[in-house]
């Protein structure tokens, strides 16, 4: 590796391979060690091109989420199926990968700032500014940015935009998909709530159960499935579909009313 060699969008290399060395081993024990990050399905990681590969995913946290992605796929890329044990396999990192975040994060201090030379495509949210709703236009460069990063290895994005469960798919990763026909991996995580702060950079509790399940490239017809189609299966890849919320039975609903009504009376009295 040159000494100045860059990525696509002016990275120096070994810079950041030592930030994933880095940043690697100091977070290494937050998914192995406070709490055990259980894995399934990273043999398929092995099975992927190297370039235009778009990973999509559920959100929990701004930070941990994209940090185990990081760890997971290197351990994959080295043989540790399932597996993170032994941090080694973050020597050699796979560079090409990258990650969709809203540029307003990752501008917030210093450590997200470094963060983002890992590999971040800060893009400016269409309906989201300093906690404000907005509606704006979608700024092309952050399209082609995209397609930049799909161009030069794989690509990690959360197509719901926030780290709320079950809020609506935002249409343009579909549209990104339907233009730029990469292969579509789907991830499922969960316990990164309960875990982490919602930045994912503290640990806010130990001994808790952390799921990483990466599932099989998902099929889809590029030039006849509609936006709306691509949007569905995209919820249910990563159970983000309605469907999958919790439904209360109707007698659940009333013991648990009842022991509200009997909790009530008795500070009354």
């Amino acid at each position: 590796m040159g000494l100045f060699k860059t990525n696509p969008f002016g990275h120096i290399l070994w810079v950041k391979k030592w930030l994933i060395r880095i940043l690697g081993l100091l977070t290494h024990r937050r998914f192995r060690g406070f709490n055990e990050l259980q894995i399934e399905g990273s043999e398929i990681i092995k099975r992927l091109p190297d370039t235009n590969v778009l990973f999509i995913s559920n959100h929990q946290t701004y930070f941990a989420d994209v940090i185990a992605m990081f760890h997971v796929f290197n351990a994959s890329l080295n043989g540790r199926l399932d597996s993170i044990k032994n941090v080694g396999y973050l020597w050699n990192p796979k560079l090409n990968m990258y990650y969709v975040a809203a540029k307003e994060t990752m501008k917030s201090g210093l450590i997200p700032k470094i963060f983002a030379y890992t590999g971040s495509i800060s893009i400016e949210r269409t309906w989201r500014s300093k906690g404000q709703d907005v509606n704006r236009q979608v700024k092309m460069s952050d399209i082609s940015n995209i397609k930049k990063a799909l161009d030069d290895g794989w690509v990690v994005t959360f197509p719901q935009g926030t780290t709320t469960p079950f809020k609506p798919i935002r249409k343009g990763t579909a549209h990104i998909i339907k233009h730029y026909k990469p292969m579509v991996v789907p991830i499922v995580i969960d316990g990164f709530r309960r875990s982490f702060d919602k930045k994912g950079l503290l640990i806010k509790k130990k001994n808790i159960y952390q799921s990483f399940e990466i599932k099989e490239p998902l099929e889809i017809d590029y030039e006849n499935e509609t936006i709306a189609e691509i949007v569905e299966k995209i919820e249910y890849a990563i159970e983000q579909h309605p469907s999958f919320l919790k439904v209360i039975p109707q007698e659940e609903l009333e013991e648990k009313e009842r022991l509200n009504r009997e909790l009530r009376d008795w500070a009354n009295n």
